[in-house]
């Protein structure tokens, strides 16, 4: 799951955790102002029926004082403005089937749901009534007591609740979406981190990063930046060493061959002197069998020096130092081609202009082809064979080389291979900056060689 992805969850579980406890809390609150409405309801009422006591006293000093109240003046529009929305207020001593007196609750919105309804009282328990005497002094005055209608105050919590909700399911989805933007433009760089780690999975190296302003991801930059900077010095490195031992090899080749052509060489020769004399020497006399016996001695001599001027062929240099790339690959093929009619055929495909290519790349390319041509003959059963080698020029400025047959194989297991020719061809191809892979084709097998003519 993307880094992205995960913050944006995370902070969604937040918001969602904030609503769960915005939504507690304005129950609590909703409940409690209700509570609060019933106490002012009550100390508003018993203040205005207190005036009212003591203007009647004054007026009708003849009354006794418990008869003054209740009086019907208290019940008056103007003492129900007194009183909250949802609250119900009576006076004691109540007369002879008088009601409550309840304030407006009309504009106190929908009825809640019958959970929210039954989940209030339960847990937060019924609201409890106020009472507050009309006068301190006269506490035959009577007294005020205010309750509050339980539907009436479980509206208005619901209203409340609603209402806050609301505010708070919109606060909630504009943090989420500024904050999940803020999120995406500060791990936007993130992919350019990426893109540059890829490039050096794929051998670019020395990859430029931009300059990130959070302080983590130029450190990361930075630290891939050093990585590909050591990458590519230890990469340099060893592309040295291996064109180091692949010259100290080609000179060590040089050497043995000129070791068998000097020694082996003149000794066969000598070898195949004295066997032809032997068998001149028999032919002329009456011992046929010794005469026989130095034929078969020129024979296995020839075969020897046979061997050797192959092998010796193989140990020299190559051809293209001496015939170029494209005459050393027509003469390579054709040799192939000229040694059994059975073997299957051959096609040679040059494409572009090779006459140019020269040194270690002409080398290996013809190196890369023998190689591949040989396991072609010699271990596969193919029929056709295709050598392809074509320059490209513009961006690109490479060399690519592809040997393709009709034998089978499993391009999978060969390219796990650790053979010394499949080794070595990696090695030169390395050496030069360049790569090889070997790959299925339509029959059989495919070897790809890439070789970067700036090498």
């Amino acid at each position: 799951m993307r880094l992205v992805l995960q913050l944006v969850a995370r902070l969604l579980v937040v918001v969602a955790l904030c609503l769960g406890a915005t939504t507690v809390w304005a129950t609590i609150e909703a409940y409690r102002s209700v509570d609060r409405a019933t106490e002012a309801s009550a100390e508003r009422v018993s203040q205005a029926l207190q005036g009212l006591y003591w203007h009647e006293l004054l007026l009708r000093s003849s009354r006794m004082r418990e008869q003054l109240l209740p009086e019907p003046e208290w019940r008056t529009i103007e003492t129900m403005k007194l009183i909250s929305p949802g609250i119900c207020v009576s006076f004691e001593p109540a007369a002879a089937f008088e009601r409550p007196l309840c304030g407006q609750d009309k504009g106190l919105g929908a009825a809640p749901p019958a959970w929210f309804a039954s989940a209030v009282q339960r847990l937060l328990g019924k609201h409890a009534a106020v009472a507050m005497p009309i006068s301190a002094r006269a506490i035959t005055a009577g007294t005020v007591s205010a309750t509050p209608d339980p539907d009436a105050a479980i509206r208005l919590a619901w209203q409340h609740i609603t209402e806050n909700i609301g505010v708070a399911l919109s606060m909630a989805a504009a943090i989420a979406l500024l904050a999940s933007l803020a999120i995406a433009h500060t791990l936007a760089p993130a992919q350019s981190i990426v893109a540059a780690l890829k490039r050096m999975a794929h051998g670019q190296y020395r990859t430029t990063l931009p300059r990130f302003r959070s302080m983590e991801l130029a450190m990361i930059g930075q630290a891939v930046g050093d990585l590909g900077e050591r990458l590519a010095q230890s990469m340099e490195e060893r592309a040295a060493l291996t064109r180091r031992l692949l010259e100290i090899r080609d000179d060590e080749r040089r050497m043995l061959a000129r070791e068998l052509h000097d020694e082996f060489g003149q000794n066969l020769t000598a070898i195949l002197a004295f066997a032809n004399a032997i068998e001149a020497t028999g032919s002329d006399g009456k011992d046929g069998a010794v005469a026989q016996d130095a034929r078969m001695i020129s024979k296995a001599t020839l075969a020897i020096m046979t061997c050797l001027r192959g092998t010796l062929n193989r140990l020299r240099h190559p051809l293209p130092e001496e015939l170029g790339l494209e005459a050393s690959l027509i003469s390579l093929v054709d040799s192939w081609r000229s040694q059994a009619e059975a073997r299957p055929s051959i096609q040679l495909d040059l494409k572009g202009d090779l006459a140019g290519i020269s040194g270690a790349v002409a080398t290996t390319a013809y190196r890369v082809a023998q190689e591949c041509l040989t396991n072609a003959l010699r271990h596969t059963t193919a029929r056709e064979i295709l050598l392809r080698i074509e320059r490209r020029s513009g961006p690109e400025n490479a060399l690519l080389i592809r040997v393709e047959d009709d034998g089978g194989g499993d391009a999978i297991s060969i390219a796990k291979a650790s053979g010394f020719g499949l080794t070595g061809l990696r090695e030169r191809v390395a050496a030069l900056g360049g790569s090889l892979s070997i790959a299925r084709a339509t029959r059989g097998l495919s070897v790809d060689a890439t070789i970067p003519l700036a090498a």
